[in-house]
C-alpha cells in the first residue's frame, strides 16, 4: 500500500505533560496528539514521529511532528480538525504534505530555545509555567559575559545528562545570548525578566538547561568565566552540580531551511 507523509507543526504548553514523546503511565504530548488522531480518523493506522524530544514541563512555541498514514489526507480540513479537537494548551499550526524523502530526524535544521528567568521579588504564581524565578541577586552582566562563552565549536560532555560511548559531544552553538524579555509578556509577569536564547543545529540531552544553570552559578558568584571556559574543554568528567528546572524552557522555533 502506498504511504503518504505530512510535516505537522503545533505549539503546545508543556507544564502538564511528562515531554513529548510517548511514555507509559504519564501524560504526553504525543499522546494527546495520537488520541486525538485516533477520534478524527476513527482508527489507528497512523505514526507520528516528533522533531526531538522535549523534557516534561518544557513547552514549545514551534515544534514538528511527522504523521506517517495509508491513506491521503486533506491538510486543511486536518488542521481544522486537529484545532478542534485537541485541549486547548495545544494548538496546530499547519500540515503540509511532504515526500517520501523527507526524514524529520535527518533533515538539516537549526533550533531555537529560549529560557525565561527572573530574580528579586518572587513572581505572581501564575508565571511558574513560563518563567523560573531565582532567589537572591544575579550579576546579569557577568551571565551575559558567560553566554557567548558557549558560542562556537566545544566539547559538551559536561553539559549531556547520561551520555552513551556512541553519543557526538563536540556541538556547534551559533548563537547565546542574555537579553532582557520582551517576546513573552504579560500583566502578572515582573516588570523585568530576562531570557537566554540559544540557536544550533542539534543538542544534547538536558544541554541548554545545564548551561543555564552553569550561567546561574556563575550569576550567583559560584562559578567564574574561568570555569566555564574550562568546562568546555571536554577533560573534566565530574558532572556540573545544577540543572536548570525545565518550566523555564520554551523550544522557540524550528528552521527546516
Amino acid at each position: 500500500m502506498k504511504k503518504y507523509y505530512y510535516l505537522v507543526e503545533i505549539q503546545f504548553l508543556g507544564f502538564r505533560y511528562h515531554g513529548w514523546q510517548k511514555q507509559p503511565n504519564v501524560k504526553t504530548v504525543q499522546g494527546m496528539v495520537e488520541k486525538t488522531l485516533c477520534f478524527i480518523f476513527d482508527h489507528n493506522n497512523f505514526r507520528t514521529l516528533g522533531s526531538s524530544r522535549t523534557d516534561a514541563m518544557v513547552s514549545a512555541h514551534h515544534y514538528a511532528f511527522e504523521l506517517f498514514t495509508r491513506q491521503p489526507v486533506d491538510a486543511d480540513s486536518l488542521l481544522h480538525d486537529l484545532n478542534t479537537n485537541l485541549p486547548n494548551d495545544i494548538r496546530a499550526l499547519a500540515v503540509k504534505e511532504v515526500g517520501e524523502e523527507f526524514n524529520i530526524i535527518q533533515s538539516p535544521k537549526v533550533k531555537e530555545y529560549l529560557y525565561l528567568f527572573s530574580f528579586g521579588e518572587k513572581n505572581h504564581p501564575f508565571c511558574a509555567p513560563f518563567m523560573v524565578y531565582m532567589a537572591g541577586n544575579l550579576d546579569i552582566d557577568m551571565m551575559k559575559a558567560g553566554a557567548k562563552q558557549f558560542e562556537g565549536v566545544h566539547n559538551f560532555k559536561k553539559y549531556c545528562c547520561k551520555p552513551s560511548a556512541d553519543t557526538v559531544l563536540v556541538r556547534e552553538v551559533l548563537t547565546c545570548e542574555i537579553v532582557e524579555n520582551d517576546i513573552h509578556t504579560s500583566n502578572f509577569f515582573p516588570d523585568k525578566s530576562y531570557l537566554l536564547r540559544v540557536r544550533g543545529q542539534g543538542f544534547l540531552r538536558h544541554q541548554v538547561r545545564l548551561m543555564m544553570g552553569a550561567l546561574f552559578s556563575l550569576g550567583r558568584g559560584e562559578l567564574t568565566l574561568a570555569d566555564i571556559e574550562l568546562s568546555l574543554k571536554g577533560d573534566d568528567d565530574e558532572p556540573l552540580s545544577f540543572i536548570a528546572p525545565s518550566s523555564g524552557l520554551i523550544l522557540h522555533q524550528i528552521d527546516f531551511g
